[in-house]
């Protein structure tokens, strides 16, 4: 001790002071090679970014250490962001063959770069070099998550930091925002109290560690006995990975802080600050120097006092000084000696490590006691000479903004400011929410009524909402997030939650100690039963005080909440920018949707009011679309019991900063958007991951109340939102995990019943003995019979089977479940993150891509239906029953529409085909057409349209959703190809005999024309001389022509014209003559049959046998006679609708089947129609089930109107086989065509030129027809692509029929579509193709005709020139004939008995040219609107080849409203269902007992506790909930609660109020009374409503 002195003594009289000569700045050279070696050269002008690091790659997933230096830095952050403090240990594992180091033992301070070459990589690069070249190269917000992290890892925080190339010292007091340290001490009474700060904030001693010279014990490893074993919070020589190389730690002062946990094991009592200054002091002044002035205590350490000592200047003004000083010598063995005045000496060589340390830290804690003197790391800031990073103007603008606005709430109550500041999240929003819910649990007799009234007073809550105004606060927080750049905004945010929380956390602190007091009274009041009335007044004081919490929490959760408030009661009451509050509310999903995109977690779920806001996020998702497009999702959801350490894992697991503390403020769902890397997303196959995080199940807050319900909510709406959810259960507690595995198993069974197919994995945390793998074994068996066990019961309340929970959902036992570690080796508030721990977060990771290969993911316009869908269920509690699956709905859309396009492809290709065996059919080419063929023409087009096929599953986005289609859709194609195959062999077959019965016709047509031809050629001859004199020629030719004619006539019977009606009631009166003929004259005018509102007047009920019969006829006969008939059942008027409408369907493919345009009328088809419905009217009568017989008026009736019906189509065809048959007619046509020929001759045309234009005449007509059946395939094909109301699915087509209804108003057309939509679609369709002929005549449908006559003309020319090569006339017509066969009907045939024996061949191309383009040019003229049609055959017409195609699907209706099922396939698989059903008394259905029509829409009365009668002739009542029971018509439909507006069928009720009621002789009172709100929508509204709901 004396010696020590002595030294001391001698050494500081001498005023010598020195540098040491080895200290200097390391070489930029030297600086440079590190950051290349690191491959940071690029990141020191283009800094590293958050986003940069977070997202997802390869690196994310890696457990490997690095191989290669280049792969240091990716490493290092990896482990950083899981927690892992092992990050700083971060070296390369590299082969040393040659090159074997040695090992040098270096004193702290000697020159590192002594033996360094730059040149040469001989050396490890230090870890330290690592941590602060990344700090170097990262932007502001990545420094300050480094920061974060490596408080987390309770490593020492870089506080000073000297820049590497110019030594300008950075205080980096931004990385410091994020840090909040908690503590427990002991007051004045000796209460253990708590304490939780920003370390910003926080007042701390400070005891500052230095060196003057290179010294032989660490300096840092003896603070790190001081504060905290492990981690080694300070980095230090005997550290792994320590290397000789270290560049950038010189000058760089660390700084910690001792967090006291209220235990005696303590080191310090209070929370201390240790800094340390890396490198020697003297070289480092100006660290020094601050370090100096701000510590409580200053601890040196110096090698002795002795000659060498050249600091003693340093030294002697450090002893000189007030402040408390500790001398540690590193070559001295001295005893600690006091010096007096707070300084003292201790030599540390050959000294006990352990006893040192003690030491020393009584000695610190006895110094800081008498030392008052507080440090506080925002004052560092105020000393000159250094930078201060939240000195850079983007971090000053954002903090003037944010301190701008914290400004209007300064010296405001923290627990009420939110109600003033944020008004419409409060008791309004609260009330929405519970109204909402109500509205799905419809109430009273009236339930549109019950609706209408809920929807106002909702909509009056939302414009209270909006009457709130806009508050200054959040004003200023819209404009400036609006006005500003990405990094400013971000600075402004973090600001914001900086600020907020410094406004809160004093008054928030004092509210959590209370609670917990409080919860604590409550705990031990639950065990004294005689305490109960004070056990209640004290939970209603816990509840008080969980409210005021909930009140006081104040973040930006809740101003991005009220953001969602203020755009959805903008949007309710449609309020706009030039609204009296003069604000663009349009623009704050933009914002939120920039804040998602940023990093920012997205309040999913409000907590507060358990509600999800639907309009908002759904338009913040739209945002998101908009900016980022439409990207693929993972979604990984996370559930578990509160404080279970979920968010942690989260953060721990993708550097996420969720909100992490014990007894939370906010409640609900979160999410946050973390993208992957362009490397990854092959292997993903996704573009982000979105984490959703949630609140805690049976919250200690909450447990008081009814909560199942809610935690029942909250674990379906996750489940059914993740493609992978994660099962968080902390610990092995039987109970605890038996309170989630309820919960969850439920979950995911009504996923399974929805078709929703989520993975799940199962995390047990803080499991003691991870390594034992037979417990871990056993621990999987336990939780595997739970989930069994569990299953078998929530099956039981789900009311379906399962027996175990791999009956439920995929899952393996031995993957996905994962035991973790306890997340602190040690105990808080020292502890570390366990490295088991972290290493168990990456294993969880890496499970990732393994669930991510067999998911489909989710769209981003997927999930924001998926989110819809599965709230809109949630609030109907019955989940399954409810749930609509918006996704696969869209999905199963686009599939109709891809499946009438390869329906099209065929029926188009097919009526190719079907077109040129025609023509060889009618030129007796052919004589047979077998499937076989047909098969063989259609291949080509069918492998195409398979395909096709084959590639939109596979490669479509929603491949997966489309799987389970794939094989129905498959069969289904290839069993309309073989219909279309079959019915096109029918109707050619029919041709064929048709051809057979009409030849003889054709043949006496052809001779007469023929004949004519050679008598007038005859004639011709005649007069050959008198050719010059017109008048002459016309007279011989008329006289002529006449006798020929009238010879022909003679010889051919008249074609009469016809009257149906006339023919019918003639038929009727001699077949039927029992029928009463005073109806048959009343019957003049028919009845639409099809629109009856009853048929109860067309039947008599069938009388009875037996005594208790004749009682039951007389008892009918009584009521009839007083007009009392009620003899038809609901079930009766359907099924005799559906029967008349298929009668009518039928008929009209046997009127089509008589071709009568080719064949002619005969009245037997009037016979074959009329005893076709009788026999099924009788059929009908004889069924088991039916209880009546028609009457005849009824038949004569329903006989009346199919035939006033089928009127047009038969007149039409008739008309066109009476042009092609009635002599008169047809040779009237003929006549200029003979005599141009008769005058040729006179005038001494050869006869190749005469013959060449008769063959050329007898190719007009089949020109003509080629012509228009082109075109009108090619107009249809158009039309399905081009016309709006026909280009696509069936509920397109519906949508634009509704659309049209409402502008023309009709009522009888709307009940036709309504009563038999079928016949009004068919009429639809054809009135848009005459409409589409009409306007688009001249510019579509005529370049058509011209386009197709020409390419004709082309070919016909071409088959004159190969015929040329022939040698005479007869080969020249086999070979021309031949050549055209499959185009035209045109033979050899028509030419029969034509003399051509002086015909030259080698003329006729000539002349065929000339002659065909002079028909041409006549053909073409005649071109217009009003031959179009009546050119075409029926079958052939556009309009029915497009109703064949659209029309040919399922026509089901609803059997409660009538709607059609939309499914574009007949006898589709599954339910039939439609976008949106409507007032179910419009389709006949009233209140019973009363006359008041039903008023009631299916989708709303699903939701009520209201019944139905399926069966309107008994009692038997079913509830609307369980509609299905009501039988099989019922059981076949899937109705799902919906609570749209739906203002179209609203409208409708209301426009033809009185219409309805006059049609079924009902009112609309009562019950049924028509909800005043429904009177508010207008003709427009109706109509542009279309466009959302279909």
């Amino acid at each position: 001790m004396k010696l020590c002195c002595s030294q001391t003594d001698s050494s500081l009289q001498k005023e010598v002071t020195g540098q040491n000569p080895n200290l200097g700045t390391k070489s930029n050279k030297q600086v440079n090679k590190l950051y290349n070696r690191l491959d940071l050269t690029k990141c020191l002008q283009d800094k590293m970014s958050t986003k940069d690091i977070l997202k997802i790659s390869k690196t994310s997933f890696q457990s490997q250490e690095p191989q290669k230096e280049n792969e240091l830095v990716n490493f290092f952050l990896q482990k950083l962001i899981n927690m892992d403090y092992r990050a700083r240990y971060t070296v390369t594992k590299h082969t040393k063959k040659n090159n074997q180091k040695t090992t040098v033992t270096k004193t702290e301070g000697e020159d590192h770069s002594a033996n360094y070459n730059p040149e040469v990589n001989n050396y490890d690069i230090h870890p330290m070099d690592v941590q602060m070249a990344v700090f170097h190269c990262a932007d502001g917000f990545l420094k300050q998550l480094m920061v974060t992290k490596l408080s987390q890892c309770q490593y020492a925080l870089p506080l000073l930091v000297p820049d590497p190339f110019t030594q300008q010292i950075e205080f980096p007091l931004w990385t410091f925002r994020q840090i909040n340290k908690s503590w427990k001490m002991k007051n004045s009474n000796n209460e253990i109290i708590s304490q939780t700060q920003p370390v910003y904030k926080a007042e701390t001693p400070m005891v500052a560690f230095f060196r003057f010279g290179s010294v032989s014990s660490s300096k840092s490893q003896l603070m790190n006995s001081l504060i905290n074993e492990k981690p080694h919070t300070f980095f230090h020589r005997n550290c792994s990975g320590g290397s000789r190389s270290r560049l950038l730690m010189d000058g760089v002062v660390e700084i910690a802080w001792y967090c006291p946990s209220g235990k005696k094991t303590d080191a310090f009592d209070d929370c201390v600050a240790f800094c340390n200054l890396h490198g020697d002091a003297a070289a480092n002044e100006e660290q020094y120097k601050i370090l100096t002035s701000m510590a409580s205590v200053n601890v040196l350490f110096l090698p002795d006092f002795g000659q060498k000592n050249h600091y003693k200047g340093l030294v002697r003004s450090l002893f000189r000084s007030s402040q408390p000083l500790i001398c540690l010598l590193t070559d001295n063995n001295c005893d600690k000696t006091e010096l007096g005045n707070g300084k003292c000496i201790t030599g540390l060589l050959n000294t006990n490590q352990a006893d040192l340390s003690e030491q020393i830290r009584e000695t610190v804690k006895e110094t800081l006691i008498k030392q008052k003197k507080s440090f506080k790391l925002e004052d560092v800031a105020e000393h000159t000479g250094i930078r201060v990073d939240e000195d850079d103007p983007e971090c000053q603008r954002g903090k003037q903004a944010a301190d701008q606005i914290m400004g209007l709430l300064r010296g405001k109550d923290p627990s009420t400011v939110k109600e003033t500041i944020l008004p419409r999240q409060g008791k309004l929003w609260h009330d929405w929410c519970k109204m909402n819910k109500e509205l799905h649990h419809l109430q009273g007799e009236n339930l549109e009524e019950d609706k209408s009234t809920k929807l106002k007073n909702m909509r009056a809550l939302r414009e209270k909402q909006m009457k709130q105004g806009l508050s200054e606060c959040m004003r200023k927080f819209i404009e400036t997030t609006k006005s500003q750049s990405n990094n400013e905004k971000n600075y402004f945010i973090r600001w914001m939650m900086n600020l907020l929380n410094d406004f809160t956390s004093d008054e928030l602190c004092g509210l959590h100690k209370e609670y917990d007091v409080k919860w604590h009274e409550v705990l031990t009041l639950k065990k004294m039963p005689d305490k109960l009335d004070k056990l209640q007044i004290e939970q209603t004081n816990l509840e008080n005080i969980s409210e005021q919490i909930n009140r006081t929490s104040f973040g930006l959760e809740h101003i991005l909440r009220e953001f969602g408030q203020i755009y959805e009661s903008w949007s309710s009451v449609k309020k706009n920018k030039e609204d009296s509050l003069q604000f663009d509310f349009c623009s704050l999903p933009s914002l939120a949707a920039e804040m998602m995109i940023s990093g920012f977690p997205m309040e999913l779920m409000d907590g507060d009011a358990a509600h999800v806001p639907l309009s908002w996020v759904t338009a913040v998702l739209d945002e998101l679309v908009k900016k980022l497009g439409d990207q693929k999702l993972f979604v990984l959801s996370i559930l578990g019991i509160q404080s279970s350490g979920k968010s942690t894992m989260l953060n721990a697991m993708f550097g996420l900063q969720f909100a992490v503390s014990a007894g939370r403020c906010t409640r609900g769902a979160f999410m946050q958007l973390i993208k992957v890397s362009e490397e990854m997303k092959t292997e993903l196959r996704f573009d982000y991951i979105l984490v959703v995080d949630t609140e805690g199940l049976r919250a200690q807050e909450l447990a008081e109340r009814s909560n199942t319900h809610r935690d029942n909510e909250m674990a379906t709406f996750v489940v059914g939102l993740g493609n992978m959810t994660l099962i968080n259960i902390f610990g092995e507690n039987p109970s605890e995990m038996q309170d989630i595995l309820q919960i969850v198993v439920q979950a995911f069974l009504r996923m399974n019943k929805v078709r929703l197919n989520p993975s799940c994995m199962f995390v047990h945390q803080n499991v003691s003995d991870i390594t034992a793998r037979e417990k871990n074994m056993e621990g999987r068996r336990r939780l595997l019979d739970k989930l069994d066990e569990m299953t078998k019961i929530a099956a039981r309340e789900e009311v379906c089977e399962a027996e175990g929970f791999s009956d439920v959902i995929a899952f393996d036992i031995q993957n996905d479940v994962k035991y973790f570690a306890q997340l602190w080796e040690g105990s808080p508030p020292m502890a570390p993150p366990n490295p088991n721990y972290c290493e168990n977060i990456l294993e969880l990771k890496q499970t990732i891509p393994r669930h991510a290969s067999k998911s489909d993911g989710i769209m981003l316009t997927h999930l924001r239906d998926r989110i819809q869908d599965l709230w809109e269920a949630l609030l109907n509690e019955q989940f399954v029953f409810s749930f609509k699956n918006s996704q696969e709905i869209a999905t199963y859309k686009k599939l109709e529409t891809e499946y009438s396009k390869w329906t099209w492809s065929l029926r188009s290709a097919t009526l190719e085909i079907e077109n040129k065996l025609h023509n060889k059919i009618e030129n007796e080419a052919i004589y047979v057409v077998e499937e076989t063929d047909l098969e063989t023409e259609l291949k080509p087009k069918s492998e195409e349209v398979k395909k096709t096929l084959s590639d939109f599953f596979e490669k479509d986005r929603d491949a997966g959703i489309l799987n389970q289609w794939k094989a129905s859709f498959e069969i289904k194609i290839k069993e309309l190809q073989e219909n279309i195959v079959r019915e096109t062999k029918r109707k050619l077959n029919e041709v064929l005999q048709q051809r057979q019965l009409k030849k003889k016709i054709d043949a006496q047509r052809r001779q007469h024309e023929n004949t004519l031809f050679e008598k007038s050629k005859e004639l011709a001859l005649k007069f050959k001389d008198q050719a010059t004199d017109e008048n002459v020629m016309k007279t011989q030719f008329e006289f002529f022509w006449k006798k020929q004619t009238e010879e022909i006539i003679r010889d051919t019977p008249l074609v009469k014209d016809i009257d149906i009606l006339r023919d019918v009631k003639m038929l009727l009166i001699q077949t039927y003559k029992s029928l009463p003929s005073d109806h048959m004259k009343e019957s003049c005018k028919h009845k639409d049959m099809f629109c009856l509102p009853s048929f109860s007047e067309c039947v008599r009920l069938k009388k009875s046998s037996g005594f208790t019969g004749l009682l039951k006829n007389v008892y009918k006969g009584a009521k009839e006679k007083i007009g009392l008939n009620d003899a038809l059942s609901k079930e009766d008027e359907i099924q005799i609708r559906d029967l008349i409408t298929d009668i009518a369907e039928q008929t009209d493919k046997m009127i089509q089947s008589y071709n009568i345009a080719k064949m002619g009328y005969n009245i037997s088809y009037i016979q074959q129609l009329t005893d076709y419905i009788k026999t099924r009217l009788t059929q009908h009568e004889d069924g088991p089930k039916v209880k009546y017989v028609f009457k005849s008026e009824f038949f004569v009736d329903l006989v009346l109107c199919i035939c006033h019906k089928a009127k047009t189509t038969i007149t039409d065809q008739y008309k066109l086989f009476r042009d092609a048959n009635d002599p008169v007619l047809y040779f009237n046509r003929k006549r200029e065509e003979y005599y141009s020929i008769f005058q040729k001759y006179c005038q001494g045309a050869s006869s190749t030129a005469i013959f060449g234009e008769f063959v050329c005449n007898k190719l007009k007509d089949p020109i003509q027809q080629n012509v228009y059946k082109k075109t009108v395939r090619d107009l249809a094909d158009e039309m399905k692509t081009n016309c709006e109301s026909l280009n696509g699915n069936r509920s397109n087509l519906e949508k634009h029929i509704l659309r049209t209804l409402a502008e023309k108003q009709d009522f009888n057309a709307y009940m036709i579509y309504i009563k038999n939509p079928k016949e009004h679609f068919k009429n639809f369709i054809r009135g848009e193709v005459s409409q589409y002929i009409t306007e688009r005549f001249e510019d579509s449908v005529r370049p058509k005709m011209e386009n197709s006559i020409k390419l004709l003309e082309q070919k016909i020319t071409e088959a004159a020139h190969e015929s040329a090569k022939q040698t005479n006339v007869d080969l020249w017509l086999h070979h021309f004939t031949r050549q055209l066969s499959d185009v035209l009907v045109f033979s050899v045939n028509d030419l029969t008995g034509v003399n051509h024996d002086d015909v030259e061949v080698s003329f006729l191309e000539d002349v065929m040219k000339r002659e065909l383009s002079s028909i041409i040019t006549d053909i073409i003229s005649k071109f217009s609107t009003a031959t179009f049609p009546v050119k075409l055959e029926h079958k052939d017409r556009p309009d029915e080849i497009l109703t064949d195609h659209l029309c040919d699907c399922c026509w089901v209706q609803c059997p409660f409203c009538a709607s059609i099922c939309t499914n574009t396939i007949e006898n589709h698989p599954g339910d039939h269902s439609v976008p949106f059903h409507r007032n179910n008394g419009l389709n006949g259905w009233f209140y019973r007992g009363t006359t008041n029509l039903a008023i009631n829409i299916c989708t709303s009365a699903v939701t009520s506790d209201q019944s139905f009668y399926p069966n309107s002739s008994d009692d038997v009542k079913v509830p609307w909930k369980e509609y299905r029971k009501g039988g099989p018509k019922y059981a076949s439909w899937s109705i799902t609660p919906d609570l749209s507006v739906l203002p179209y069928w609203k409208w409708f009720v209301c426009r033809f109020q009185t219409d309805l009621e006059n049609h079924y002789e009902k009112t609309f009172e009562g019950s049924g009374k028509i909800p005043d709100e429904w009177r508010k929508y207008s003709q427009e509204e109706a109509i542009e409503s279309l466009n959302k709901y279909i």
